[in-house]
């Protein structure tokens, strides 16, 4: 239980990550280097694959690996998508002071 409990919390915080940093790739410095949105589109398609193989790794631990097909990776993606929407907002929609 407390697996899952870490497995939604990892998966909101990777969610929100790449927007709430301007580093490219969370290495390069956003002043060498301007992030648009396609960079964050990729970071969280990345981090997105990288909690589905934790998630699957943490699966293996308990029992067999149930095979997925598509629909699984439309669920999980459009939810993960819906738990990247606080970040989404911060970043694009709430006002920042002297701008």
């Amino acid at each position: 239980m407390l697996e899952i409990a870490l497995l939604c919390g990892l998966a909101v915080l990777a969610a929100n990550l790449p927007f709430l940093t301007d580093r490219v790739a969370f290495a390069i410095p956003g002043d060498k280097l301007k992030k648009h949105f396609g960079w964050r589109l990729l970071e969280l398609v990345i981090l997105y694959f990288l909690v589905g193989g934790i998630a699957r790794v943490l699966e293996a631990r308990v029992t067999s690996v149930q095979p997925q097909h598509w629909e699984f990776f439309a669920a999980t993606g459009a939810l993960f998508i819906v738990m990247a929407w606080p970040g989404f907002v911060w970043r694009y929609f709430w006002r920042k002071p002297g701008l």
